[in-house]
C-alpha cells in the first residue's frame, strides 16, 4: 500500500491511492475503498450539497402510523460545522407520542408478521434501492448534521443499504429460518419436526449520532425482514438523517404502522418507549453507561425481553518490532482520527514494541500534523468538528488533564481561527508518557485523542490491550505468524491485522461483521454478519 508523498505539504487520506481503477472498473463504495473514489462522486455530492443548503430550516414531522405528526414543542437541529446554520426544526415528542407510535406498531404487527418473508424481503430490497437513489442527498445531510467528511458521509448511507440487503440475503439463504429436523424413531408412526423462527413483535431502535443512517437502517432492516414492526428514535443531534431514512421506507411502500419515526428527548420520549410493556425488543447503540441503564430499565418486566446493545470501545492497536511502520502509521491515524475519533471503533490506544517506538511516533506525528481540518463538506478537508458543545468541552477537559500527566505530541487544543470559531473543531491529539495507571487509558473519550506507549514485548502489549471492560475492535501490525498469535489472544469482537485502510475501523456488511465482547456488546452476534438476523426472532 502507498504512503503519503514527500512532496505534499498537507495530508488528506482521501487522496491516498489504494488502487488504480481502470476505466471500465465498477467502483463500490466501502470504508476501505473511500480513499480513492471516482470523480463523479465528488461532482454529484457537490450538486446535492448545493440543493440541500438551499432548503435549510424546514420543519420536519414525526411519522406515526403513516401520518405526519407534529408536536406542540420543537427543537432546532444546528450544524456542528457552524452553529449559526439551522438545518431544520424537529418535533419534541412526548410520552403520548411514544405510546401512539407503539400502538400503531402493535396494530400493524399481526399482518406484517404473517406476510410471507419473501414479500418482506422484496420490500426491504426496494427500500435499499431508494436509499441508493438518494445517496447524495442523504449524504449531504449527514455531512452537515454530523460533521463527517463527504466520503465518510456517503459511506454511512451506502452501508445502510448494504446492511439491509445483507439481512435480506441471510433470510433467503436460510429459507426464512424454517428447518426440517430429524424424525422420531417410532415404529409404525411418521413423526416430523420443524424448527421455525418467528418475530417477537414491536421492536424499538434507538440509534446514535455518529452513524445516523447505518445504525438506524441496519437494525431496522433486520427487524423488519424478520417480521417485527419498528419504532425508530434517532439521536437528538441527528434527527434529519433518521427522518430521510424513514422517508425511504415510506417511498418503498412499507405499510403504515410497520415502521414509526419519533423524535425528542431521551429522558421523556425515550424513557417512555423503553418502559412500555408493549415493546418486545430493543436495539441500542451508544455509550456503556446509557446502554446499561436501558438494560436495567428493560429488565423491569414480567419476563426477559431481547436487548441488543452495542456499547462502545477502547480499541487498541499493537505494533510489533517487525511491522511495516508506514502501513502502521497510516492505518492508525485513519482509525484514530476518522470522524474526529467519534467512532466506537476508533483506535484510542497504541502499544508499540520499544525498538521501533520512536520511529513510529515520528511517523504518526508527521501524518497527524498534516491532516486537513475544516468544513468537512469541502473536498480538501479530512476532519470536521465534534458533534456538540458537550463533546467540545470534554475534549478540552481531557486535553488539560493529559497535558498535566503526559506529553502532548500534537494537537491538544481547540481551533477557533476564522470560520472554525463558529463550530466545534478540535485538533487531532496524540499523547505519550502517560502513566499506564491513568484513568484515560481505560475511559472511552469519543473525541480525537489517542494515547501511545512503548512496551517491552508483545505479551506485555496484549495484557494491556485486554485489561479494559471493552472489547469491540482491535488492530495489529507485524508478521503473519505474529498476527495469528494476536487473533488467538485478543479479547475483541472485530480484529484486523496489517490493515492500512484502518487499523481498527471500517467494517462493512458481508465483509467484516461488527460487534463486541465484554462491555462492548450484549449478544456476541455481530451486525452485518451471518448470525445477526436471528437475534430478532425466537
Amino acid at each position: 500500500m502507498g504512503v503519503p508523498g514527500t512532496g505534499s505539504a498537507r495530508y488528506n487520506p482521501d487522496k491516498e491511492v489504494l488502487h488504480r481503477m481502470a476505466a471500465d472498473t465498477t467502483f463500490k463504495l466501502t470504508y476501505a475503498t473511500m480513499f480513492s473514489p471516482p470523480e463523479e462522486l465528488h461532482t454529484r455530492f457537490e450538486e446535492a450539497l448545493a440543493k440541500t443548503k438551499a432548503q435549510l430550516g424546514q420543519d420536519h414531522a414525526m411519522i406515526i402510523d403513516g401520518e405526519e405528526v407534529f408536536a406542540d414543542e420543537k427543537f432546532e437541529d444546528r450544524s456542528p460545522i457552524n452553529t449559526d446554520w439551522v438545518l431544520g426544526t424537529f418535533q419534541k415528542g412526548t410520552a403520548q407520542h411514544a405510546q401512539a407510535a407503539i400502538a400503531a406498531a402493535k396494530r400493524a404487527f399481526p399482518a406484517w408478521s404473517r406476510t410471507p418473508w419473501q414479500e418482506r424481503v422484496a420490500l426491504i430490497r426496494k427500500a435499499a434501492d431508494v436509499i441508493d437513489r438518494r445517496l447524495f442527498e442523504i449524504g449531504a445531510v449527514v455531512s452537515l448534521e454530523v460533521g463527517k467528511n463527504r466520503m465518510e458521509a456517503l459511506g454511512d448511507v451506502a452501508e445502510t443499504a448494504d446492511l439491509m440487503r445483507y439481512a435480506c440475503d441471510q433470510m433467503e439463504a436460510n429459507n426464512g429460518y424454517v428447518v426440517e429436523m430429524g424424525r422420531d424413531p417410532l415404529v409404525g408412526f411418521t413423526s416430523t419436526n420443524i424448527s421455525v423462527l418467528r418475530p417477537y413483535g414491536v421492536w424499538l431502535v434507538i440509534s446514535p449520532f455518529n452513524f445516523p443512517c447505518a445504525l438506524t437502517g441496519g437494525p431496522t432492516g433486520a427487524a423488519l425482514v424478520a417480521g417485527n414492526t419498528v419504532v425508530i428514535k434517532p439521536a437528538s443531534d441527528t434527527p434529519w438523517a433518521g427522518r430521510l431514512f424513514a422517508e425511504c421506507l415510506q417511498e418503498a411502500g412499507v405499510p403504515a404502522g410497520v415502521f414509526n419515526f419519533v423524535t425528542g428527548p431521551g429522558g421523556t420520549l425515550g424513557q417512555a418507549l423503553i418502559d412500555s410493556p408493549d415493546v418486545a425488543g430493543v436495539t441500542f447503540t451508544g455509550s456503556l453507561d446509557v446502554g446499561m441503564g436501558i438494560y436495567r430499565s428493560f429488565a423491569q418486566f414480567d419476563y426477559v425481553r431481547p436487548t441488543i446493545l452495542e456499547l462502545g470501545g477502547k480499541n487498541p492497536t499493537i505494533v510489533s518490532r517487525n511491522a511495516n511502520l508506514d502501513d502502521a502509521a497510516l492505518g492508525i491515524t485513519r482509525s484514530a482520527f476518522g470522524l474526529q475519533g467519534q467512532k466506537c471503533s476508533a483506535c484510542s490506544r497504541i502499544f508499540v514494541e520499544e525498538p521501533v517506538y520512536d520511529q513510529l511516533v515520528s511517523r504518526l506525528v508527521d501524518l497527524t500534523n498534516k491532516m486537513t481540518i475544516g468544513d468537512p463538506t469541502e473536498r480538501s478537508n479530512y476532519l470536521g468538528p465534534v458533534i456538540n458543545r458537550s463533546s467540545y468541552a470534554d475534549y478540552q477537559n481531557y486535553a488539560e488533564d493529559l497535558s498535566q500527566h503526559g506529553r502532548i505530541l500534537t494537537g491538544g487544543k481547540v481551533l477557533t481561527e476564522g470560520a472554525l470559531g463558529k463550530g466545534y473543531f478540535c485538533a487531532p491529539t496524540l499523547v505519550d508518557q502517560l502513566p499506564l495507571d491513568h484513568p484515560l487509558w481505560k475511559k472511552e473519550m469519543f473525541v480525537p485523542i489517542s494515547t501511545i506507549a512503548p512496551v517491552k514485548s508483545l505479551d506485555e502489549a496484549m495484557k494491556l490491550a485486554n485489561d479494559v471492560k471493552y472489547g469491540l475492535t482491535a488492530g495489529f501490525f507485524g508478521t503473519p505468524e505474529e498476527a495469528d498469535w494476536f487473533f488467538d489472544h485478543i479479547e475483541s469482537g472485530v480484529t484486523y491485522a496489517n490493515r492500512v485502510q484502518g487499523a481498527t475501523t471500517g467494517a462493512w456488511p458481508g465483509f467484516q461483521p461488527f460487534g463486541g465482547w465484554k462491555g462492548s456488546g450484549s449478544t456476541g452476534k455481530n451486525g452485518g454478519g451471518v448470525y445477526y438476523v436471528p437475534l430478532y426472532m425466537h
